[in-house]
């Protein structure tokens, strides 16, 4: 179901972080979900797996996967045909929870290792970065994600940076009404652009 790209496979294989997860809290598994084909032409990079993502090996496959399509004006088929989208975020696997149950953060390690022969194999027209942590790595920015969001016009035409798509992030959404107002027009009309040349 994820593809046969030789360079996601080896991403799949990957064991780096074994000995750290199973010192979570959920004391799991690696299980990188490599999505990506190198004629994508739209590129999302996001933090990492959560839980529902780790069990069913589909990324953004929950609720924040339904509000960043809803964002995007795609739907599923689009957004998982991998010779279109790649899904490629800061880290491969689920991280865990520490012991509060609060999602540890990506291991910098994964990126480290793997993001240069990503970044070399991949070429596309449209890069979303979704969170602070995409947004550090391939901006350079340490500014606040408000602050880096509300600068989205300086990084078109290609690339958007995007806040994560959590509910968690609701409020968010509401103390910055110009997000959706000004930013999701012009995603849209970019996202439509690079999927559709």
């Amino acid at each position: 179901m994820q593809g046969t790209d030789p360079l996601a496979d080896q991403i799949r294989k990957c064991r780096i972080c074994a000995a750290a997860f199973r010192a979570t809290a959920t004391g799991h598994e690696p299980r990188p979900v490599a999505w990506f084909d190198p004629s994508a032409r739209l590129r999302v990079i996001g933090q990492a797996p959560g839980l529902r993502v780790h069990e069913s090996g589909i990324p953004f496959n929950d609720p924040s996967g339904d509000r960043l399509r809803d964002w995007m004006g795609v739907d599923r088929d689009t957004f998982y045909d991998r010779a279109r989208v790649a899904i490629t975020p800061m880290a491969f696997c689920f991280p865990g929870y520490d012991a509060r149950g609060s999602d540890l953060p990506p291991p910098r390690v994964c990126a480290e290792t793997w993001h240069d022969a990503v970044d070399a194999t991949l070429a596309p027209t449209l890069t979303l970065l979704v969170g602070a942590y995409a947004q550090r790595r391939y901006l350079g920015t340490r500014a606040s994600l408000t602050d880096t969001v509300r600068g989205w016009r300086d990084h078109l035409p290609d690339i958007l940076p995007l806040p994560h798509p959590s509910w968690r992030n609701t409020g968010w959404l509401r103390k910055n009404p110009w997000f959706e107002s000004d930013l999701l027009p012009v995603l849209r009309t970019r996202v439509a652009e690079a999927l559709n040349p």
